[in-house]
């Protein structure tokens, strides 16, 4: 069966499931909940238990509303999440403002809610609610309700302490909100690459597959036609020479001989395919690689290299011409005038090489090349970038055993280089498994 081939939703898949900040929520209530009732009732330090049990019943009133309005895995809207993350941050500062402001300890924990927007919402939203949360955390340095502490003794905090308190809180924000968000956007873009690499070899597979599946739809149509052919031969010699009936039994017969003829051709598919095109020698697979690439007003340059031994026979692989004509599509977009492939193989490794003669590989970028949405090359070339598709062809070209390079021509970065490296028996081995591409997928 052909799988669906549809576009993955994935900015439905990366928001934040609404369960999830429930969860952390109950674990928040819980843990406020302890804390007043040991400083309270355990320390005996005067504090406004009511109003403290009050704004955590908000919390949890909110989680009740929450948990029966919405199936566990609805998952939020950026909006709605920045909403609910807000709403976390203005709770935690009224505990705040009731317990000593800035002086509490607990003060850190206003970047929590920060944090967790920057690992799910972008890095607008994000910023957002930082300034807001570091506003109320400004605003509690000068009101607050006293440090609960033992009663009737005083207890003096320096402003400097308070002032070094502050600074932790901006700094606790701006270090590990942009640490997160840095990270879990990376994670975002690799996963999201992966799927579209994943998408590409399902459609691959899917022209690949259609010649059996024509051969197969032949097979199964075989006897049911047979059986009208024969079918059709009684009834034209029973008819005779019927004047009423002979033209369309004639015709019914001529059509079953078309359509069993037609069943040949499809069943057929498969074996000529096999036999004629599914085993590529290296030439071969060049050729059809360069070929969509060749009315573009760049030369394309063949240069055959060193050949030792029989020259290399590979099984077609849908993933590796995808691969390489992506990387063949790069230079041409970047060339100035000349894109040469070289190729060579011996008795332990075949290698092809795609040069263009463009600006090449700006220094700073050359170890990160293969990154998903990794910016373009130096210049002003109209060509495009280098990320996602140079991500996919890298990761198809890897899959299939290859080993990738990225250099540049000459010492003044003029001329960027691709090389393609296989061992010989990782060349040859595709043909004996010509589906293991997709079972790594």
């Amino acid at each position: 069966m052909i799988k669906s081939l549809a576009t993955p939703d994935f900015e439905q898949a990366h928001r934040l499931r609404l369960n999830t900040l429930i969860r952390l929520r109950w674990l928040a209530v819980v843990g406020q909940s302890v804390t007043v009732v040991v400083v309270a009732y355990w320390l005996d330090f005067p504090l406004p238990v009511s109003l403290c049990f009050a704004l955590i019943a908000c919390s949890a009133w909110l989680n009740l509303f929450l948990t029966f309005r919405y199936p566990s895995a609805h998952r939020l809207a950026p909006s709605s999440a920045l909403a609910t993350l807000l709403f976390d941050s203005l709770q935690l500062a009224g505990l705040l403002y009731l317990t000593g402001g800035l002086t509490n300890p607990f003060s850190l924990l206003l970047t929590v809610p920060v944090v967790i927007s920057a690992t799910t919402l972008s890095l607008k939203m994000t910023a957002v609610l930082g300034g807001l949360v570091m506003a109320m955390a400004s605003a509690l340095v000068f009101f607050h309700f006293p440090l609960p502490w033992i009663e009737g003794a005083e207890l003096t905090i320096p402003f400097v302490y308070v002032a070094g308190m502050w600074m932790a809180v901006f700094s606790s924000i701006t270090f590990t909100a942009v640490y997160a968000w840095r990270v879990a956007e990376e994670a975002r873009l690799l996963a999201n690459a992966l799927a579209a690499t994943e998408l590409v070899l399902q459609r691959e597979q899917h022209l690949s597959a259609l010649d059996g599946l024509a051969a197969a739809a032949a097979h199964e149509l075989g006897t049911p036609l047979a059986t009208i052919t024969v079918v059709a031969k009684e009834m034209e010699r029973a008819l005779g020479n019927d004047p009423k009936y002979r033209e369309d039994v004639t015709l019914l017969r001529s059509q079953s001989e078309r359509c069993r003829e037609i069943l040949k051709r499809l069943t057929s598919l498969s074996t000529e395919s096999d036999e004629h095109l599914a085993r590529l020698p290296l030439t071969s697979l060049i050729e059809e690689v360069i070929a969509p690439h060749r009315d573009f007003g760049i030369a394309i340059r063949l240069e055959p290299g060193e050949r030792i031994g029989e020259e290399p026979v590979t099984r077609r692989n849908p993933g590796v011409i995808y691969g390489l004509g992506n990387l063949v599509e790069n230079a041409v977009d970047f060339a100035a005038g000349v894109v040469t492939l070289r190729w060579r193989w011996d008795e332990s490794a075949v290698i092809i090489d795609v040069i263009d003669d463009g600006p090449g590989f700006p220094p700073e970028i050359l170890d990160r090349i293969g990154e998903p949405y990794m910016s373009t090359r130096q210049g002003a070339e109209p060509g495009g970038g280098l990320g996602l598709g140079l991500f996919i062809a890298k990761t198809l070209l890897e899959r299939s055993g290859a080993t990738l390079s990225f250099f540049n021509a000459n010492q003044r970065g003029q001329g960027a280089v691709v090389q393609v490296a296989w061992t010989r028996e990782q060349f040859l081995s595709r043909r004996s498994a010509p589906n293991d591409m997709y079972e790594q997928a």
